[in-house]
């Protein structure tokens, strides 16, 4: 995006790379931002305010809508589109005449995307899905009771003790 030459290694996302390229708007990449717990923006350093941040590998902005892209090197066997989600609600709160969210996680190693989309009156409801999630979070924190969950991460857990652990 920044112009620079595309590495060999990656010449079959050519394509895709241009196509983002060619798209109206002002282009943004890395771009870092961060909301406080009133989800209002605030400087991504600031550690008494910022309540959650997100960095955007692509930004598109044009107006009204907005196309955000997020590149994976990994494996896209379980493509998780909260992040897309979070990274929506981000832009929606730093760029308030953004009204839809175009998003993808481009899986580069794979050569496969998941898309997403999310429209600005989405945003509160998804808001509370994420607020409600913390909750728990911090609750089990504040009472240090962490109910097991089973999960493709449970053999990299370091609490062996579990029940779902595999040297359980």
């Amino acid at each position: 995006m920044k112009g620079g030459p595309l590495s060999a290694q990656f010449e079959f996302m050519k394509p895709t790379l241009d196509a983002l390229k060619q798209k109206q708007g002002t282009k943004h990449t890395e771009l870092k931002l961060a909301l406080d717990v009133d989800l209002k923006p605030c400087d991504w350093f600031d550690k008494d305010k910022v309540w959650t941040r997100g960095i955007v590998d692509l930004l598109i902005l044009d107006g009204e809508l907005a196309w955000v892209v997020d590149y994976k090197t990994g494996s896209n066997k379980y493509p998780d589109k909260d992040q897309l989600e979070l990274m929506s609600l981000l832009i929606f709160a730093h760029y308030p005449e953004v009204k839809k969210v175009q998003s993808a996680l481009i899986f580069v190693v794979k050569e496969s995307m998941l898309k997403h989309k999310v429209l600005a009156e989405e945003a509160e409801p998804l808001w509370w899905d994420y607020r409600e999630r913390i909750a728990k979070i911090e609750a089990a924190h504040d009472s240090n009771v962490w109910n097991p969950q089973q999960s493709g991460l449970c053999p990299w857990c370091p609490v062996k003790t579990c029940e779902f652990h595999p040297d359980h």
